[in-house]
């Protein structure tokens, strides 16, 4: 008897009787389905990004299959899927929030509903299934301490410091759009006035203190960024891998963001149900741990976290001053303004 077979068996019957057990025959034939595919490959989902490392582990030690990813950017991940189309090389991304719908308006995405859908917030889905957020994030400060003296603790802090301050690269990663938007959020603005972020990062760069190096764990660990405004669960991360007591990372507490980011299925995908069970995974009690335990807030906050993973988020009073998007219509015409008002509000004065 093949061993493999009866392993793979007696997992997926374990899965569907523990978390889906609403829906096993489904989850049965989805595995057997990706397992014959035997792979998939994602695009902006990398080890290092809000643990993906553990859930891509998971699908190899559990399933079989096999992983390859390119780390791209929210809009080079759609604009990839619509440019091959049929000749598709990816299977699955994961795109910030003002993306998804984009997505689904360029016709390059596929729905699928994990079993544990009812548990996903009304506000945080596709109804058609073609996105939902796996989870949040809050955009965060993270200071170098070895040449940061005063830890920024809000925006106004930002203002009144000597050192170099990077953004990324807005008008395109979602991560640094979301920086905007909260710079607009503590400086009276909204979803649909960003001026008084493009204001704010235009007095960093005529002080010359706007940085362009690549926000990255690499970077920080040369100390080649003395700040950074960065998703909370990508400056937690960083911090660990380096060395806790050479950062310090919190919430501005003059006003911050919460956003979240989905998976995106290609319609043209090579490896659909390998993509489709990842989908599932993500949205597992397995999976949402997996990303907590990379910093990110899970989507389904009836899973129970262990101590020692809550033990290393960000504590829960610093969130006070965080806001969710409310306003998804006015945030998705604004994020596509971005990129020219950007252009001529903050990058005109560099040097």
């Amino acid at each position: 008897m093949n061993t493999f077979k009866v392993s793979t068996t007696l997992i997926a019957l374990s899965l569907s009787q523990s978390l889906y057990a609403a829906e096993p025959v489904k989850i049965d034939s989805l595995v057997a389905a990706a397992q014959k595919e035997g792979q998939v490959y994602s695009i902006g989902m990398p080890d290092t990004w809000a643990n993906w490392k553990d859930t891509w582990i998971d699908l190899k030690e559990k399933y079989g299959i096999e992983h390859q990813d390119t780390d791209m950017s929210s809009a080079q991940e759609i604009a990839k899927f619509d440019a091959e189309k049929s000749n598709a090389t990816a299977d699955i991304g994961d795109v910030g929030f003002a993306f998804a719908r984009v997505a689904v308006k360029k016709g390059v995405s596929q729905p699928y509903k994990p079993s544990t859908w009812d548990d996903v917030p009304t506000w945080a889905k596709d109804a058609d299934g073609h996105w939902a957020l796996a989870y949040t994030g809050t955009i965060s400060f993270i200071s170098n301490n070895n040449l940061v003296k005063d830890a920024p603790k809000t925006w106004a802090d930002l203002l009144k410091g000597s050192y170099k301050v990077t953004v990324g690269d807005v008008g395109v990663a979602s991560q640094a759009n979301n920086a905007v938007l909260a710079a607009a959020i503590a400086n009276g603005g909204d979803e649909s006035n960003l001026d008084p972020a493009i204001e704010f990062f235009g007095k960093l760069a005529k002080q010359g203190r706007l940085s362009f190096t690549n926000p990255s764990v690499a970077n920080l660990e040369k100390g080649e960024v003395e700040v950074a405004i960065l998703w909370d669960f990508n400056a937690l991360s960083y911090r660990d891998q380096i060395d806790r007591s050479r950062f310090t990372v919190g919430i501005p507490q003059d006003g911050s963001v919460i956003s979240g980011y989905t998976t995106i299925i290609n319609k043209y995908a090579k490896n659909p149900n390998a993509a489709k069970l990842a989908r599932e995974y993500i949205f597992s009690d397995a999976g949402q741990v997996n990303l907590a335990d990379g910093y990110a807030r899970p989507i389904r906050t009836s899973v129970k976290l262990p101590d020692e993973i809550q033990a290393k988020l960000i504590p829960n009073e610093q969130y006070e001053s965080a806001h969710p998007i409310s306003d998804f219509s006015a945030w998705e015409k604004s994020a596509r303004k971005l990129p020219r008002k950007w252009q001529e509000g903050v990058l005109i004065y560099q040097n």
